[in-house]
């Protein structure tokens, strides 16, 4: 019998209506989406004033990590530095690249002239256990390491991430917390993917029928990421629901759709960033599926949740600081 749930955004159900749904994921079934083109960045950038810079930064293996950097064009280094945002891609931990979703922060380029980083960090399978959070701390230590040539403000370093990589950034603020090092501003989760247990009412009310990301589907990205291990095995970085301690976090902004899987772990994440005395500002979208805003930024809830970001961000980031 199916569980009880709430309903679709009404315009959000008439677009997804048009697009190919699963229920679940495959070796087999990874492999194909893999072969799907990657986000077509030229065209992002074709008419916006931005210069591109490509980084390899070496891994704690010595491995090859991709970092692309874009910052706006014609900059006067001599004006206050820049504001950076440091982009980690969704995919369930298995799939997608640093253009994935990179759209969203370069509104924030756009915006407030804000730097843009966005890190390749390798996926499950082939990577396992803290590898995926690892990657993304070596991306961010770069960064802090080259404030000054990337003309950033050390103090404004701002993570984000959306679905896994909402959870991976969350896992980075968790790590750099832990170590002391980087100094990050504010932490945005969007959609985030938190906890490996899958055991919410969410994750149980979108179970066992075809959508964006299904209750199935976060079984196999998790059993990618951790290969079988239990849960004393497994890191806060790598799934930051089983930390036991969410104080002295930077403030975050978390968001997430009533219609999803992710819903109740999130939601969860931000009252004990609140019981530990942190602040946290929490939106949950009536209506919304899994990275329903990425998937339609048209739609009226879309654009809704996408100015709210920009407005949280222009608060965090102005000279007068209220959030």
């Amino acid at each position: 019998m199916t569980m009880a749930r709430p309903a679709l955004d009404p315009e959000l159900r008439e677009l997804l209506a048009d697009m190919p749904l699963m229920s679940q994921l495959s070796r087999e079934t990874l492999a194909q989406l893999r072969q799907l083109p990657s986000t077509p960045i030229e065209s992002l950038l074709a008419h916006r004033p931005v210069d591109r810079r490509e980084i390899i930064v070496p891994a704690r293996d010595g491995a090859p990590i991709p970092l692309s950097v874009f910052s706006p064009a014609n900059t006067d280094r001599t004006t206050a530095a820049a504001p950076c945002i440091y982009w980690m891609h969704g995919g369930g931990m298995v799939m997608g690249d640093r253009f994935s979703q990179i759209d969203i922060p370069l509104e924030w380029l756009d915006t407030f002239g804000a730097v843009v980083v966005s890190v390749d960090y390798r996926l499950a399978p082939e990577a396992t256990g803290t590898t995926l959070v690892d990657d993304c701390y070596r991306g961010l230590l770069w960064i802090a390491e080259h404030s000054e040539e990337l003309g950033i403000d050390p103090a404004r370093i701002v993570v984000a991430g959306a679905s896994a990589g909402g959870g991976l950034a969350a896992g980075v603020t968790l790590l750099a917390r832990d170590l002391g090092t980087p100094a990050i501003a504010a932490q945005m989760l969007i959609c985030p993917m938190l906890d490996h247990r899958n055991t919410s009412t969410s994750s149980r009310q979108y179970s066992g029928q075809p959508g964006v990301w299904t209750r199935e589907m976060n079984e196999f990205g998790w059993d990618a990421v951790l290969g079988g291990h239990t849960d004393g095995e497994v890191s806060p970085y790598v799934s930051p629901a089983l930390a036991g301690d969410l104080s002295g976090l930077p403030t975050t902004y978390i968001d997430t759709g009533s219609a999803e899987v992710f819903r109740d772990e999130d939601t969860d994440y931000a009252t004990r960033i609140w019981a530990a005395g942190g602040q946290s500002e929490l939106h949950v979208w009536a209506g919304g599926f899994h990275g329903f805003d990425a998937l339609y930024p048209q739609a009226n809830i879309s654009a809704t949740a996408r100015r709210t970001r920009g407005d949280w961000l222009a608060r965090l980031l102005s000279p007068n600081r209220t959030v």
